[in-house]
């Protein structure tokens, strides 16, 4: 028997070893090109409030309770949202605004985990389209690296941007 718990003490010290040593820093990016100018695009994503067509987890709770504060768009404008588990709770603050350019948000998760990351959109034209870059970066704790070893949140989160970024696209082309 206590062979048995020093060789279970071990693997569990030998995997917060492992854990501790996974890189804190994280980015998640996804593009997509879409056909509208970066005016039309920005216009969509600069407003929380046009969010709801285009954001991939806006119909996972239709129950979901959401706020807007502050300014209908632009530094200080503020979503927050609280809803079942495949979406928890959150606020996202607008920070920094280039139009047509760029837009930097604060996203901070409250459920079902709590984290502080920074959202980017990047539009750059190309032609009569529009690149759109959509990212997210931030620190991961323990926890999150620990629950990273078993799940791959780039894909996760990333399949989430590939299918915003599309329903975006979407969104501007009936426009």
């Amino acid at each position: 028997m206590r062979k048995l718990l020093l060789i279970l003490v071990l693997a569990i010290a030998g995997f917060a070893v492992y854990v501790a040593t996974r890189p804190s820093a994280f980015t998640i990016v996804r593009s997509a090109t879409l056909a509208a100018s970066p005016a039309a695009v920005f216009a969509q994503v600069s407003s929380f409030k046009n969010w709801e067509p285009w954001s991939p987890w806006a119909k996972l709770d239709p129950n979901m309770k959401q706020t807007y504060e502050g300014p209908a768009a632009g530094p200080g404008a503020i979503y927050t949202w609280s809803g079942n588990g495949d979406v928890g709770a959150g606020r996202m603050t607008v920070l920094d605004v280039k139009p047509n350019e760029s837009i930097r948000i604060k996203l901070e998760f409250l459920e079902p985990f709590a984290a502080t990351n920074t959202t980017e959109f990047m539009f750059k034209p190309e032609g009569d389209k529009t690149a759109v870059t959509w990212s997210m970066s931030g620190e991961n704790g323990f926890m999150a690296k620990a629950m990273g070893v078993f799940m791959n949140m780039d894909k996760m989160i990333g399949d989430d941007f590939v299918k915003g970024l599309t329903q975006l696209g979407e969104v501007v082309a009936k426009k």
